[in-house]
Protein backbone atom coordinates (compact mmCIF):
# COMPACT_ATOMS: atom_id res chain seq x y z
CA UNK A 1 0.00 0.00 0.00
CA UNK A 2 1.20 3.48 -0.82
CA UNK A 3 2.28 5.13 2.46
CA UNK A 4 0.33 8.21 1.49
CA UNK A 5 -2.88 6.21 1.68
CA UNK A 6 -2.45 5.80 5.41
CA UNK A 7 -4.27 8.85 6.36
CA UNK A 8 -7.93 9.42 6.72
CA UNK A 9 -10.25 8.53 9.57
CA UNK A 10 -13.04 6.00 8.89
CA UNK A 11 -15.80 3.73 10.62
CA UNK A 12 -18.71 0.94 10.27
CA UNK A 13 -18.10 -2.49 8.94
CA UNK A 14 -19.86 -3.31 5.69
CA UNK A 15 -19.26 -5.26 2.52
CA UNK A 16 -21.24 -3.19 0.07
CA UNK A 17 -21.51 0.50 -0.73
CA UNK A 18 -24.17 2.05 1.55
CA UNK A 19 -27.66 1.68 0.15
CA UNK A 20 -30.27 4.36 -0.17
CA UNK A 21 -31.51 4.23 3.43
CA UNK A 22 -28.12 4.66 5.19
CA UNK A 23 -27.17 7.25 2.56
CA UNK A 24 -30.16 9.38 3.62
CA UNK A 25 -28.91 9.26 7.20
CA UNK A 26 -25.25 10.01 6.42
CA UNK A 27 -26.25 12.82 4.07
CA UNK A 28 -28.29 14.64 6.72
CA UNK A 29 -26.39 14.24 10.03
CA UNK A 30 -23.59 16.69 11.01
CA UNK A 31 -21.03 13.87 11.01
CA UNK A 32 -18.37 13.43 8.33
CA UNK A 33 -18.34 9.97 6.76
CA UNK A 34 -16.20 8.40 4.06
CA UNK A 35 -15.42 4.97 2.66
CA UNK A 36 -11.93 4.12 1.41
CA UNK A 37 -10.29 1.16 -0.28
CA UNK A 38 -7.04 -0.42 0.89
CA UNK A 39 -5.01 2.11 -1.09
CA UNK A 40 -6.74 5.03 0.57
CA UNK A 41 -8.89 6.02 -2.39
CA UNK A 42 -12.27 7.57 -1.70
CA UNK A 43 -15.10 5.25 -2.74
CA UNK A 44 -17.82 7.36 -1.18
CA UNK A 45 -18.04 10.59 0.89
CA UNK A 46 -20.99 12.33 2.50
CA UNK A 47 -21.81 16.07 2.15
CA UNK A 48 -20.42 16.97 5.60
CA UNK A 49 -16.98 15.59 4.76
CA UNK A 50 -17.03 17.29 1.36
CA UNK A 51 -17.82 20.57 3.10
CA UNK A 52 -14.96 20.07 5.57
CA UNK A 53 -12.41 19.69 2.77
CA UNK A 54 -14.08 22.36 0.58
CA UNK A 55 -14.43 20.10 -2.50
CA UNK A 56 -17.51 18.72 -4.26
CA UNK A 57 -18.11 15.10 -3.32
CA UNK A 58 -17.96 14.02 -6.96
CA UNK A 59 -14.45 15.43 -7.32
CA UNK A 60 -13.17 13.43 -4.35
CA UNK A 61 -14.09 10.00 -5.64
CA UNK A 62 -11.02 8.09 -6.83
CA UNK A 63 -8.55 10.50 -5.20
CA UNK A 64 -6.16 9.27 -2.54
CA UNK A 65 -6.51 10.76 0.90
CA UNK A 66 -3.04 12.26 0.79
CA UNK A 67 -4.01 14.37 -2.18
CA UNK A 68 -6.64 16.04 -0.01
CA UNK A 69 -5.33 16.31 3.55
CA UNK A 70 -1.58 16.59 2.83
CA UNK A 71 1.52 14.54 3.55
CA UNK A 72 2.04 15.71 7.13
CA UNK A 73 -1.49 14.79 8.20
CA UNK A 74 -1.11 11.40 6.54
CA UNK A 75 2.07 10.66 8.51
CA UNK A 76 0.28 11.49 11.73
CA UNK A 77 -2.63 9.14 11.13
CA UNK A 78 -0.62 6.36 9.48
CA UNK A 79 -0.55 4.21 12.67
CA UNK A 80 -4.35 4.29 12.92
CA UNK A 81 -4.82 3.33 9.28
CA UNK A 82 -2.33 0.46 9.67
CA UNK A 83 -4.36 -0.85 12.59
CA UNK A 84 -7.69 -0.69 10.76
CA UNK A 85 -6.19 -2.43 7.72
CA UNK A 86 -5.10 -5.19 10.10
CA UNK A 87 -8.78 -5.64 10.95
CA UNK A 88 -8.95 -3.61 14.18
CA UNK A 89 -11.64 -0.97 14.83
CA UNK A 90 -9.92 2.26 15.94
CA UNK A 91 -11.04 5.45 17.69
CA UNK A 92 -8.96 8.53 18.44
CA UNK A 93 -9.16 12.32 18.78
CA UNK A 94 -7.06 14.70 16.73
CA UNK A 95 -6.70 18.41 16.13
CA UNK A 96 -7.16 18.96 12.39
CA UNK A 97 -7.04 21.96 10.11
CA UNK A 98 -9.12 21.72 6.94
CA UNK A 99 -10.11 24.52 4.52
CA UNK A 100 -13.85 24.23 5.09
CA UNK A 101 -13.62 23.50 8.84
CA UNK A 102 -10.73 25.46 10.26
CA UNK A 103 -8.70 24.22 13.24
CA UNK A 104 -10.92 21.86 15.21
CA UNK A 105 -10.78 18.83 17.50
CA UNK A 106 -12.39 15.85 15.73
CA UNK A 107 -13.20 12.43 17.17
CA UNK A 108 -12.60 9.82 14.49
CA UNK A 109 -13.80 6.22 14.32
CA UNK A 110 -12.37 3.73 11.80
CA UNK A 111 -14.04 0.40 11.09
CA UNK A 112 -12.62 -2.17 8.64
CA UNK A 113 -14.72 -3.40 5.70
CA UNK A 114 -14.41 -6.96 4.42
CA UNK A 115 -14.87 -8.73 1.11
CA UNK A 116 -16.81 -11.97 0.62
CA UNK A 117 -13.75 -14.00 1.59
CA UNK A 118 -13.40 -12.13 4.89
CA UNK A 119 -10.32 -10.13 3.86
CA UNK A 120 -10.01 -6.43 4.78
CA UNK A 121 -10.76 -4.46 1.63
CA UNK A 122 -10.73 -0.98 3.11
CA UNK A 123 -12.38 0.98 5.88
CA UNK A 124 -15.17 3.38 6.75
CA UNK A 125 -14.47 6.52 8.77
CA UNK A 126 -16.76 8.84 10.70
CA UNK A 127 -15.67 12.14 12.20
CA UNK A 128 -17.49 14.15 14.88
CA UNK A 129 -16.65 17.76 15.76
CA UNK A 130 -15.95 17.79 19.53
CA UNK A 131 -14.08 21.09 19.57
CA UNK A 132 -16.50 22.81 21.97
CA UNK A 133 -16.22 19.98 24.48
CA UNK A 134 -12.42 19.89 24.27
CA UNK A 135 -12.23 23.66 24.60
CA UNK A 136 -14.46 23.47 27.68
CA UNK A 137 -12.14 20.82 29.15
CA UNK A 138 -9.09 22.94 28.38
CA UNK A 139 -10.59 26.05 29.96
CA UNK A 140 -11.65 24.06 33.03
CA UNK A 141 -8.12 22.63 33.41
CA UNK A 142 -6.66 26.09 32.97
CA UNK A 143 -9.05 27.56 35.54
CA UNK A 144 -8.30 24.88 38.15
CA UNK A 145 -4.54 25.18 37.63
CA UNK A 146 -4.71 28.97 37.96
CA UNK A 147 -6.95 28.74 41.02
CA UNK A 148 -4.54 26.29 42.66
CA UNK A 149 -1.61 28.58 41.88
CA UNK A 150 -3.32 31.65 43.31
CA UNK A 151 -4.36 29.78 46.48
CA UNK A 152 -0.95 28.22 47.06
CA UNK A 153 0.95 31.49 46.84
CA UNK A 154 -0.46 33.10 50.02
CA UNK A 155 -0.23 29.79 51.89
CA UNK A 156 3.56 29.73 51.42
CA UNK A 157 4.43 32.73 53.65
CA UNK A 158 1.82 31.61 56.21
CA UNK A 159 3.49 28.22 56.58
CA UNK A 160 6.94 29.82 56.70
CA UNK A 161 5.82 32.27 59.40
CA UNK A 162 4.43 29.44 61.52
CA UNK A 163 7.70 27.52 61.13
CA UNK A 164 9.60 30.58 62.35
CA UNK A 165 7.40 30.73 65.46
CA UNK A 166 8.09 27.07 66.12
CA UNK A 167 11.88 27.57 65.93
CA UNK A 168 11.94 30.44 68.41
CA UNK A 169 11.94 28.19 71.47
CA UNK A 170 9.43 27.87 74.37
CA UNK A 171 6.63 30.37 74.33
CA UNK A 172 3.20 31.12 75.71
CA UNK A 173 0.78 28.14 75.59
CA UNK A 174 -1.77 30.29 73.78
CA UNK A 175 0.81 31.08 71.11
CA UNK A 176 1.61 27.38 70.78
CA UNK A 177 -2.11 26.57 70.44
CA UNK A 178 -2.51 29.27 67.79
CA UNK A 179 0.50 27.96 65.91
CA UNK A 180 -0.98 24.47 65.90
CA UNK A 181 -4.30 25.72 64.58
CA UNK A 182 -2.65 27.60 61.72
CA UNK A 183 -0.45 24.63 60.81
CA UNK A 184 -3.42 22.27 60.66
CA UNK A 185 -5.56 24.64 58.63
CA UNK A 186 -2.75 25.36 56.14
CA UNK A 187 -2.29 21.61 55.75
CA UNK A 188 -6.03 21.17 55.23
CA UNK A 189 -6.20 23.91 52.57
CA UNK A 190 -3.14 22.52 50.80
CA UNK A 191 -4.64 19.03 50.76
CA UNK A 192 -7.98 20.38 49.50
CA UNK A 193 -6.21 22.04 46.54
CA UNK A 194 -4.39 18.80 45.72
CA UNK A 195 -7.62 16.82 46.02
CA UNK A 196 -9.45 19.08 43.58
CA UNK A 197 -6.71 18.68 40.98
CA UNK A 198 -6.47 14.92 41.51
CA UNK A 199 -10.23 14.50 41.08
CA UNK A 200 -9.93 16.30 37.75
CA UNK A 201 -7.03 14.04 36.72
CA UNK A 202 -9.04 10.94 37.59
CA UNK A 203 -12.05 12.16 35.60
CA UNK A 204 -9.80 12.62 32.54
CA UNK A 205 -7.94 9.35 32.96
CA UNK A 206 -4.67 11.19 33.68
CA UNK A 207 -4.22 9.98 37.25
CA UNK A 208 -1.34 7.51 37.11
CA UNK A 209 -0.85 4.77 39.70
CA UNK A 210 2.55 3.23 40.47
CA UNK A 211 1.44 -0.17 41.75
CA UNK A 212 3.67 -2.67 43.50
CA UNK A 213 3.29 -5.68 45.74
CA UNK A 214 3.13 -4.25 49.24
CA UNK A 215 2.04 -5.49 52.69
CA UNK A 216 -1.20 -3.89 53.89
CA UNK A 217 0.47 -2.74 57.11
CA UNK A 218 2.89 -0.54 55.15
CA UNK A 219 0.04 1.56 53.73
CA UNK A 220 -1.68 1.65 57.12
CA UNK A 221 1.53 2.82 58.82
CA UNK A 222 1.98 5.57 56.21
CA UNK A 223 -1.61 6.70 56.79
CA UNK A 224 -1.19 6.72 60.56
CA UNK A 225 1.99 8.77 60.25
CA UNK A 226 0.10 11.40 58.23
CA UNK A 227 -3.02 11.49 60.40
CA UNK A 228 -1.65 11.07 63.95
CA UNK A 229 -0.98 14.81 64.53
CA UNK A 230 -4.67 15.60 63.96
CA UNK A 231 -5.84 12.59 65.98
CA UNK A 232 -3.51 13.40 68.89
CA UNK A 233 -4.33 17.12 68.85
CA UNK A 234 -8.01 16.28 69.43
CA UNK A 235 -7.20 13.82 72.19
CA UNK A 236 -8.80 10.87 70.41
CA UNK A 237 -8.07 7.26 71.34
CA UNK A 238 -6.85 5.19 68.39
CA UNK A 239 -6.77 1.40 68.18
CA UNK A 240 -5.49 -0.67 65.23
CA UNK A 241 -6.11 -4.40 64.77
CA UNK A 242 -4.60 -6.10 61.69
CA UNK A 243 -4.69 -9.78 60.67
CA UNK A 244 -2.09 -11.98 62.34
CA UNK A 245 -0.95 -13.22 58.93
CA UNK A 246 0.62 -10.77 56.49
CA UNK A 247 -1.81 -9.48 53.85
CA UNK A 248 -0.25 -8.50 50.50
CA UNK A 249 -1.98 -6.24 47.99
CA UNK A 250 -1.13 -4.85 44.54
CA UNK A 251 -1.34 -1.12 45.12
CA UNK A 252 0.26 2.26 44.81
CA UNK A 253 1.37 2.58 48.46
CA UNK A 254 1.32 6.38 48.59
CA UNK A 255 -2.11 6.65 46.93
CA UNK A 256 -3.71 3.94 49.06
CA UNK A 257 -2.17 5.45 52.19
CA UNK A 258 -3.85 8.69 51.16
CA UNK A 259 -7.18 6.87 51.10
CA UNK A 260 -6.74 5.65 54.67
CA UNK A 261 -5.30 8.94 55.97
CA UNK A 262 -8.21 10.90 54.45
CA UNK A 263 -10.71 8.64 56.21
CA UNK A 264 -8.78 8.83 59.49
CA UNK A 265 -8.58 12.62 59.32
CA UNK A 266 -12.28 12.87 58.49
CA UNK A 267 -13.06 10.71 61.51
CA UNK A 268 -10.85 12.85 63.74
CA UNK A 269 -12.36 16.12 62.56
CA UNK A 270 -16.01 15.11 62.77
CA UNK A 271 -15.97 14.11 66.43
CA UNK A 272 -15.91 16.05 69.65
CA UNK A 273 -12.61 15.94 71.54
CA UNK A 274 -11.51 12.70 73.19
CA UNK A 275 -13.45 10.38 70.95
CA UNK A 276 -12.32 7.01 69.70
CA UNK A 277 -11.24 5.64 66.31
CA UNK A 278 -10.97 1.90 65.69
CA UNK A 279 -9.17 0.50 62.63
CA UNK A 280 -9.80 -3.19 61.93
CA UNK A 281 -8.72 -5.25 58.92
CA UNK A 282 -10.11 -8.65 57.97
CA UNK A 283 -9.76 -10.97 54.98
CA UNK A 284 -12.95 -11.99 53.18
CA UNK A 285 -13.47 -13.67 49.79
CA UNK A 286 -10.15 -12.73 48.21
CA UNK A 287 -10.18 -9.15 49.49
CA UNK A 288 -9.10 -7.26 52.57
CA UNK A 289 -11.74 -5.13 54.32
CA UNK A 290 -10.39 -2.22 56.35
CA UNK A 291 -13.00 -0.77 58.70
CA UNK A 292 -12.47 2.68 60.23
CA UNK A 293 -15.06 3.29 62.93
CA UNK A 294 -15.39 6.50 64.93
CA UNK A 295 -17.57 7.56 67.85
CA UNK A 296 -18.92 10.65 66.11
CA UNK A 297 -22.55 11.42 65.32
CA UNK A 298 -22.47 9.47 62.05
CA UNK A 299 -23.12 10.42 58.44
CA UNK A 300 -26.76 11.37 57.67
CA UNK A 301 -28.43 9.02 55.20
CA UNK A 302 -27.94 10.03 51.57
CA UNK A 303 -25.06 12.43 52.21
CA UNK A 304 -21.48 12.22 50.92
CA UNK A 305 -19.62 15.09 52.60
CA UNK A 306 -16.35 16.37 51.24
CA UNK A 307 -14.11 16.58 48.22
CA UNK A 308 -11.85 14.09 50.02
CA UNK A 309 -14.36 11.26 49.76
CA UNK A 310 -14.80 11.85 46.05
CA UNK A 311 -11.06 11.45 45.62
CA UNK A 312 -11.03 8.37 47.88
CA UNK A 313 -13.64 6.66 45.71
CA UNK A 314 -11.71 7.57 42.56
CA UNK A 315 -8.41 6.15 43.88
CA UNK A 316 -10.10 2.98 45.10
CA UNK A 317 -11.82 2.47 41.74
CA UNK A 318 -8.37 2.51 40.08
CA UNK A 319 -7.35 -0.24 42.53
CA UNK A 320 -10.53 -2.25 41.73
CA UNK A 321 -11.59 -1.43 45.27
CA UNK A 322 -14.56 0.31 46.87
CA UNK A 323 -15.71 2.44 49.80
CA UNK A 324 -18.89 2.01 51.80
CA UNK A 325 -20.07 4.47 54.46
CA UNK A 326 -22.59 3.20 56.97
CA UNK A 327 -23.75 3.45 60.55
CA UNK A 328 -21.56 1.23 62.70
CA UNK A 329 -22.99 -1.80 64.50
CA UNK A 330 -22.19 -0.20 67.84
CA UNK A 331 -24.63 2.68 67.40
CA UNK A 332 -25.03 6.01 65.63
CA UNK A 333 -21.34 6.15 64.71
CA UNK A 334 -19.76 6.21 61.30
CA UNK A 335 -18.05 3.20 59.81
CA UNK A 336 -16.03 3.51 56.60
CA UNK A 337 -15.36 0.16 54.95
CA UNK A 338 -12.60 -0.02 52.33
CA UNK A 339 -12.40 -3.13 50.18
CA UNK A 340 -9.21 -3.89 48.20
CA UNK A 341 -8.37 -7.14 46.35
CA UNK A 342 -5.59 -9.30 47.78
CA UNK A 343 -2.59 -9.87 45.52
CA UNK A 344 -1.98 -13.22 43.89
CA UNK A 345 0.99 -15.43 44.81
CA UNK A 346 4.46 -13.97 44.39
CA UNK A 347 7.46 -12.65 46.29
CA UNK A 348 7.53 -9.32 48.07
CA UNK A 349 10.28 -6.85 47.18
CA UNK A 350 12.58 -5.78 49.97
CA UNK A 351 11.13 -2.82 51.83
CA UNK A 352 13.19 -0.02 53.30
CA UNK A 353 12.30 1.15 56.80
CA UNK A 354 10.76 4.59 57.11
CA UNK A 355 13.36 7.23 57.96
CA UNK A 356 12.34 8.74 61.29
CA UNK A 357 15.40 10.85 62.04
CA UNK A 358 15.28 14.57 61.30
CA UNK A 359 18.07 15.43 58.90
CA UNK A 360 19.92 18.70 59.30
CA UNK A 361 21.74 20.11 56.28
CA UNK A 362 25.09 21.77 56.92
CA UNK A 363 25.19 25.54 56.31
CA UNK A 364 25.29 26.44 52.64
CA UNK A 365 24.84 29.43 50.34
CA UNK A 366 21.26 29.67 49.09
CA UNK A 367 19.63 32.07 46.65
CA UNK A 368 15.87 32.69 47.00
CA UNK A 369 13.99 34.44 44.19
CA UNK A 370 10.25 35.20 44.37
CA UNK A 371 8.25 38.26 43.37
CA UNK A 372 5.95 37.61 46.36
CA UNK A 373 7.99 39.46 48.97
CA UNK A 374 6.27 37.85 51.95
CA UNK A 375 7.02 34.40 50.54
CA UNK A 376 10.65 35.27 49.78
CA UNK A 377 11.37 37.05 53.06
CA UNK A 378 9.69 34.41 55.22
CA UNK A 379 11.59 31.61 53.47
CA UNK A 380 14.83 33.52 53.98
CA UNK A 381 14.14 33.69 57.71
CA UNK A 382 13.32 29.98 57.91
CA UNK A 383 16.52 29.02 56.09
CA UNK A 384 18.56 31.41 58.23
CA UNK A 385 17.23 29.68 61.35
CA UNK A 386 18.67 26.45 59.95
CA UNK A 387 22.06 28.20 59.66
CA UNK A 388 22.19 28.90 55.93
CA UNK A 389 23.58 32.03 54.26
CA UNK A 390 20.70 33.35 52.17
CA UNK A 391 20.37 36.08 49.54
CA UNK A 392 16.87 37.20 48.52
CA UNK A 393 15.79 38.86 45.27
CA UNK A 394 12.33 39.69 43.97
CA UNK A 395 12.64 39.39 40.19
CA UNK A 396 14.27 37.18 37.60
CA UNK A 397 16.83 39.63 36.29
CA UNK A 398 18.18 40.22 39.79
CA UNK A 399 18.27 36.46 40.36
CA UNK A 400 20.59 36.02 37.38
CA UNK A 401 22.80 38.95 38.39
CA UNK A 402 23.04 38.11 42.11
CA UNK A 403 23.29 34.39 41.37
CA UNK A 404 26.35 34.82 39.17
CA UNK A 405 28.01 37.01 41.81
CA UNK A 406 26.89 35.08 44.93
CA UNK A 407 27.44 31.66 43.33
CA UNK A 408 24.99 29.76 45.56
CA UNK A 409 25.10 26.02 46.20
CA UNK A 410 21.30 25.98 45.88
CA UNK A 411 18.94 28.37 44.06
CA UNK A 412 15.25 28.23 45.07
CA UNK A 413 13.30 29.96 42.32
CA UNK A 414 9.69 30.95 41.84
CA UNK A 415 8.49 30.36 38.28
CA UNK A 416 6.00 33.13 37.56
CA UNK A 417 8.23 36.15 38.11
CA UNK A 418 7.63 39.13 35.82
CA UNK A 419 10.15 39.87 33.09
CA UNK A 420 12.71 37.09 33.36
CA UNK A 421 10.76 34.08 34.65
CA UNK A 422 12.08 31.16 36.68
CA UNK A 423 12.72 28.96 33.65
CA UNK A 424 14.93 31.61 32.08
CA UNK A 425 16.77 32.15 35.38
CA UNK A 426 17.39 28.41 35.67
CA UNK A 427 18.84 28.22 32.17
CA UNK A 428 21.08 31.23 32.80
CA UNK A 429 22.41 29.91 36.11
CA UNK A 430 22.99 26.48 34.62
CA UNK A 431 24.91 28.02 31.71
CA UNK A 432 27.18 30.08 33.97
CA UNK A 433 27.63 27.66 36.90
CA UNK A 434 27.05 24.22 35.43
CA UNK A 435 26.18 21.33 37.74
CA UNK A 436 27.66 22.91 40.88
CA UNK A 437 24.39 24.72 41.55
CA UNK A 438 21.27 22.76 42.48
CA UNK A 439 18.15 24.35 41.04
CA UNK A 440 14.88 24.02 42.97
CA UNK A 441 11.58 25.25 41.53
CA UNK A 442 9.24 26.39 44.31
CA UNK A 443 5.96 27.26 42.67
CA UNK A 444 2.19 27.22 42.83
CA UNK A 445 2.06 25.52 39.41
CA UNK A 446 1.83 21.80 40.11
CA UNK A 447 0.52 20.05 36.99
CA UNK A 448 2.53 17.25 35.40
CA UNK A 449 3.18 19.52 32.41
CA UNK A 450 4.68 22.10 34.80
CA UNK A 451 7.05 19.47 36.21
CA UNK A 452 8.17 18.46 32.73
CA UNK A 453 8.73 22.06 31.72
CA UNK A 454 10.80 22.67 34.87
CA UNK A 455 12.94 19.61 34.15
CA UNK A 456 13.46 20.76 30.56
CA UNK A 457 14.64 24.15 31.87
CA UNK A 458 17.30 22.45 34.01
CA UNK A 459 15.66 22.30 37.44
CA UNK A 460 16.79 19.43 39.66
CA UNK A 461 13.72 19.52 41.92
CA UNK A 462 10.14 20.76 41.65
CA UNK A 463 8.37 21.67 44.93
CA UNK A 464 4.80 22.87 45.33
CA UNK A 465 3.87 25.80 47.55
CA UNK A 466 3.42 25.80 50.47
CA UNK A 467 6.38 23.51 51.14
CA UNK A 468 6.93 21.98 54.57
CA UNK A 469 10.17 23.56 55.87
CA UNK A 470 11.36 20.19 57.15
CA UNK A 471 10.79 18.67 53.69
CA UNK A 472 12.94 21.44 52.24
CA UNK A 473 15.59 20.92 54.91
CA UNK A 474 15.70 17.18 54.11
CA UNK A 475 16.17 17.99 50.43
CA UNK A 476 19.03 20.35 51.31
CA UNK A 477 20.63 17.63 53.44
CA UNK A 478 20.52 15.28 50.47
CA UNK A 479 22.05 17.98 48.25
CA UNK A 480 24.90 18.41 50.73
CA UNK A 481 25.84 14.73 50.39
CA UNK A 482 26.51 15.06 46.65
Amino acid sequence: MDARAASLPCGSAMQNTPGEEPRVVTDTVPVAAVRCDRDGRYLWVNPTYAKWVSRPATQLLGLRIGEVIGARAMREIQPFVARVLAGEPVQYERLVELPGLGRRWIKWAYTPTFDAAGRVEGWVATGMDIHSAREADRKRDEFLATLAHELRNPLAPIRNAVAILGRKGPHDPEVAWTQGVIERQVEQLSRLIDDLLDIERISQGKFVLRPERVPLEVTIDMALEASRPIINAAGHHLSVLLPSERVVIDADPARLARVFSTLLKNAARHMQARGSINVTATVESGAVLVRIEDSGVGVPAGTEPGVGLTLVRGILALHQGSLELRAADSGACTEAVVRVPIAGPGNLPETKPLRDEVLQAPPMRILVADDNRDAADSLQRVLALYGHEVRVVYDGASAVSVGNEFRPRVAILDIGMPGTNGYEVARALRTHQGERVTLVALTGWGQEADRRRAADAGFDHHLIKPVDPQTLNTLLADVAKK
